[in-house]
């Protein structure tokens, strides 16, 4: 169990699930240091690497055992993104009866054999419904009760309203030892209606991204495409071809044919999936590129991925949003620098747990300061 309380030191991070790091980077911006991490995607790895130095271990993280390798570190802070394929609201939610949606034990055992003084996990938003809830409120009976306990609160975030030029939601579950007295609270949104700034465009994300030198390929893009895209509006998607054209489609899901509009966040930047799934370029009747994707997802320029164009499609449509998390990291900060007052986390944790699961499920997803 780490006890770190120096502030001339930086937090120190294990990374788990890590995709190429976007969760990780956000943490990093705000002065954390990952000390060990672990993916089994080679492509993800060697991004990664190329970012943030060779601390990541490539394997199946089924095959680790947290409480016997002691190449695993001490660690102040766990950090992970657990699969979410079988929480997704696009697929049926098997939840915790899925195969990969049983992979967070696999996350609850390095939390339970590190005992950090906190964790954040992210998913998707399909978490919180998935078996009728059921799976979310195991979550965190199973967090709570790790020794000497967690205080555990998970939050729907919505990235724009952080400043992330993408609308794309997210749960962000973040867990305190009790022990620390760390009363942490999840941040209210910065941009958009609900915050004091505008929200970033995708329009201001795309200036000058045409001078970045990698990942920045145009990909082969049909003249059938083309003419499609040139009767879809800045904003719209496939539903907007006039039912007369020979160009029609039917029977899509919103995400296809759908265009950038300038004056707003883009929507949701997808991992991977066939025709028409791209995002698309406005006014140039494209699809966007791969530079393009990662600027939507708030990556810096010098951030390389690796791989074919289609695998670094993958790794940047799986990846956290790094401003996103920005102000998540920062208030923890203070758990590890001791700047904060120490409130008796026992007295909520037994009040937590005197709660019905609605009850409990409501309060820890809707506090915010």
């Amino acid at each position: 169990m780490s006890d770190f309380n120096n502030t001339n030191q930086k937090p120190k991070v294990v990374s788990l699930f890590s995709g190429c790091g976007g969760l990780d980077l956000g943490f990093h911006m705000e002065g954390y240091e990952t000390i060990w991490a672990n993916d089994f995607s080679e492509w993800a790895v060697q991004s990664y690497k190329k970012y943030f130095g060779d601390v990541i271990r490539l394997g199946d993280i089924t095959k680790i055992n947290p409480y016997t390798d002691k190449s695993i570190p001490e660690c102040d802070i766990v950090l992970g993104g657990f699969p979410c394929q079988d929480f997704s609201v696009i697929w049926k939610q098997p939840g915790l009866n899925g195969k990969r949606g049983g992979l967070y034990r696999h996350f609850l055992e390095f939390v339970d054999a590190k005992k950090p003084k906190a964790f954040v996990a992210e998913n998707v938003k399909g978490l919180l419904t998935a078996n009728k809830r059921k799976a979310i409120e195991t979550i965190i009976k199973d967090f709570e009760s790790i020794e000497p306990g967690y205080i555990v609160k998970p939050h729907l975030y919505n990235f724009a309203e952080y400043g992330v030029p993408q609308f794309r939601e997210r749960v962000l579950i973040v867990g305190i030892r009790k022990d620390t007295g760390f009363d942490f609270k999840h941040p209210k949104p910065t941009h958009g209606p609900n915050g004091d700034k505008p929200y970033v465009t995708a329009g201001e994300a795309f200036k000058g991204v045409e001078k970045v030198p990698f990942n920045n390929e145009h990909i082969n893009c049909m003249e059938k495409t083309k003419k499609m895209l040139e009767l879809i509006p800045e904003g719209g998607n496939f539903t907007d071809i006039p039912k007369d054209n020979p160009l029609y489609v039917k029977g899509m899901i919103s995400h296809v044919y759908r265009r950038i509009n300038r004056s707003e966040p883009s929507k949701t930047i997808i991992a991977a999936g066939g025709g028409g799934t791209w995002g698309y370029h406005y006014p140039e009747p494209r699809p966007l590129t791969n530079r393009e994707r990662a600027r939507l997802q708030s990556f810096p320029d010098d951030f390389w991925f690796a791989g074919s164009v289609a695998e670094a499609r993958r790794q940047i449509g799986n990846a956290v949003p790094p401003e996103g998390v920005r102000l998540v990291a920062r208030r923890l900060k203070k758990l590890f620098d001791g700047n904060y007052e120490r409130v008796n986390l026992e007295e909520l944790y037994e009040k937590l747990r005197e709660m019905t699961e609605k009850e409990r499920l409501d309060f820890v997803t809707s506090e915010m300061e």
